[in-house]
């Protein structure tokens, strides 16, 4: 398959529009997706989630949840909009709800969606080590890791579908050898390391996050040292993982303090 010249000033033009920069960090990024399109469905299948799963029905701990996510909302907000980036936030719509279940996890979604699962409670332990959690998955929020997710996995497979038609006169027997080396090369050469760097990032941002709203960051590598205790040394090889290995993130975050430390701020 052959692309002309004006194909390529096409996609040269395409990618330079779609770059922009990860607040704090300045990392250049790819997001093809606009908001007017990621964000409604985004919505709807967080929508979808909550009405199928159970909401945690104690009050005290849904609470804190939304407390603590709020919290970190409004600091974030406030210092995008010192810094001329309020527009980055538009048509999102935040929301924080704790799902009752064992499983030791949070996620978030573009447009402000934010879910906690009961199980990680016992690892957060206190309003602080929940900062850590929750200002990690608003760094997700904000930094826009999903569109990037979903535009690596439309370009990876674009390439794919390009691989096809090339293929598609040569031997069956080549045909598959060189499909299934594409897959693993887009999988563990592109899209796990690439989810390696978003977690780290998270983490870094979510720091920072925590401190403008005044928590205590120090919590974050006591969090993630009693996170690796909770999984008893059983992980896969960080090189094939999507998060970093859990040694490598208390390291991380121990190192993330000073700089966290130069925007927080005291709410007492």
């Amino acid at each position: 398959m052959k692309f002309s010249k004006i194909h390529i000033y096409v996609l040269l033009a395409l990618f330079i529009v779609a770059c922009s920069k990860v607040a704090i960090t300045g990392r250049r990024q790819l997001a093809l997706i606009p908001n007017a399109t990621l964000l409604p469905m985004s919505f709807d299948q967080y929508k979808q989630f909550i009405s199928n799963n159970s909401v945690s029905s104690d009050p005290d701990q849904t609470q804190l949840v939304k407390t603590v996510g709020t919290r970190i909302q409004k600091s974030v907000e406030e210092y995008m909009a010192q810094n001329g980036l309020s527009d980055k936030l538009n048509g999102f719509q935040w929301e924080f709800n704790l799902i009752e279940d064992g499983t030791v996890n949070a996620w978030a979604m573009p447009g402000g969606k934010i879910v906690f699962y009961t199980g990680i409670l016992p690892i957060t332990q206190d309003e602080d080590g929940l900062a850590v959690v929750m200002g990690h998955e608003i760094a997700h929020v904000i930094a826009g890791h999903g569109n990037e997710r979903m535009t690596q996995g439309l370009l990876a497979q674009a390439g794919q579908v390009a691989l096809s038609v090339y293929m598609q006169d040569k031997p069956e027997a080549s045909q598959q050898m060189m499909m299934a080396a594409y897959g693993a090369g887009a999988q563990v050469g592109v899209m796990l390391p690439f989810s390696r760097l978003h977690e780290r990032e998270a983490d870094r941002l979510g720091m920072i996050f925590m401190a403008m709203a005044g928590y205590d960051v120090n919590e974050a590598p006591k969090l993630w040292e009693r996170m690796a205790a909770k999984g008893g040394g059983q992980a896969p090889p960080e090189f094939l993982s999507s998060h970093p290995s859990q040694q490598s993130r208390i390291e991380d975050t121990k190192a993330f303090i000073p700089e966290a430390m130069k925007y927080y701020k005291s709410v007492n």
